[in-house]
């Protein structure tokens, strides 16, 4: 069994017993030890559910396992012309990794 759920913007394929990795601001505080998901889509396996936009009464409970940054990701921004400035930035998102716990219909 398995489903797609929707966090900050982006979507999920979990399963119970799987690791993932979603951004923290979305979260908000994650020192909490558990996370509740309850914008599900769909719901999978042998009766599969689609949502319209979400499944009612459905939701995912996650374990906060441990807080991490992601890899450097560079903006570079270059013009052609002579009074522009070439800028170079730099961005780290703060990520939270979670175990899926039980997923409920």
């Amino acid at each position: 069994m398995y489903a797609i759920i929707r966090s900050g913007g982006k979507q999920y394929r979990v399963a119970e017993g799987e690791l993932l990795r979603v951004e923290r601001d979305v979260l908000g505080t994650a020192d909490k030890e558990r996370v509740t998901f309850s914008e599900v889509l769909m719901i999978g396996g042998d009766q599969p559910k689609v949502g319209t936009p979400t499944v009612p009464g459905a939701s995912v409970v996650a374990k906060v396992l441990r807080e991490s940054r992601g890899d450097k990701i560079i903006v570079f921004k270059k013009k052609r012309r002579k009074n522009h400035t070439k800028r170079k930035h730099g961005h780290r998102q703060d990520l939270v990794e979670l175990r899926i716990e039980s997923i409920n219909i």
